[in-house]
């Protein structure tokens, strides 16, 4: 957009609270009868869904106000948010003025019954507002990782989920199905620990190791992340040191879904 030229999206204030509620509030008026359309972006190669569609009410201000429950819990993925503007299916991407997520910033320390179900509001890279949901079934939030040359150790909470006989973590390969390391546990109900020693994962070749705490001997493998808080993308925020182990790199990282995964890079010969 040049000097003088006027911006065509709308602009619209956004608060979440901490039961997941979001409000989106538009910085001018509204066109008869619009609605708020989210859309959750399609994976490669599918076809786009139906919008959710909310309508606008009038706030004590006046200004056109859309809410969105907390229930029922948005699909995971991310959403962008537009202005619908009339019957034909006209929409304009809304663009954030005020981001209001205060109250989402100690998220971690409320626990969460199954499902797991989080929103973040947040601003693209392009300069508009999108909403990155989570939905599981249960979540090991992560807490501070302590790093040093001999092993990486992780504390997390499980939310949807408590720990029993049989508990461990689980290093798996990512790309090859049944690559799997189980290292023992220091559980509490809800509380784990686990230390993986850097001679642990290192392979040949370079390779990624996605981490998971199983709670119970037979229980479904739970994700190890950080979701419970203001940030929808973690990984240029938490950025961690590599540590050398023999002809290997180690870099423990937070993937695109704000999941922990351990990074391995073997140093080229010659």
């Amino acid at each position: 957009m040049t000097a003088g030229e006027r911006d065509p999206h709308p602009r619209a204030d956004c608060t979440a609270d901490a039961s997941g509620r979001l409000t989106v509030t538009l910085c001018g008026p509204a066109p008869e009868h619009a609605r708020l359309a989210l859309v959750r972006r399609p994976g490669k190669g599918r076809a786009e869904e139906e919008p959710l569609l909310i309508a606008f009410r009038q706030d004590d201000d006046g200004r056109p106000r859309a809410a969105l429950p907390p229930e029922p819990a948005l699909e995971e993925g991310r959403w962008d948010t537009y202005l619908l503007t009339g019957p034909d299916g006209a929409r304009r991407r809304l663009r954030p003025r005020l981001r209001d997520v205060r109250a989402l910033v100690d998220g971690r320390r409320r626990d969460r019954t199954s499902p797991v179900a989080v929103r973040v509001p947040y601003t693209t890279r392009d300069g508009f507002l999108a909403v990155r949901a989570w939905l599981r079934t249960a979540h090991a939030e992560a807490g501070p990782l302590t790093l040093d040359d001999r092993a990486l150790t992780v504390r997390a909470r499980l939310h949807g989920a408590r720990c029993a006989d049989g508990a461990a973590a689980v290093l798996r390969l990512r790309g090859r199905t049944g690559t799997v390391r189980e290292l023992p546990v220091d559980a509490d109900g809800r509380d784990v620990a686990f230390t993986v020693p850097h001679a642990e994962p290192v392979d040949d070749g370079d390779h990624i190791w996605d981490l998971f705490v199983r709670p119970a001997a037979d229980a479904p493998l739970i994700r190890v992340g950080r979701l419970l808080d203001d940030l929808a993308d973690r990984k240029r925020v938490h950025v961690y040191p590599r540590v050398t182990v023999g002809g290997a790199a180690l870099r423990p990282y937070y993937t695109v879904d704000n999941d922990l995964s351990l990074a391995v890079t073997r140093a080229s010969e010659g």
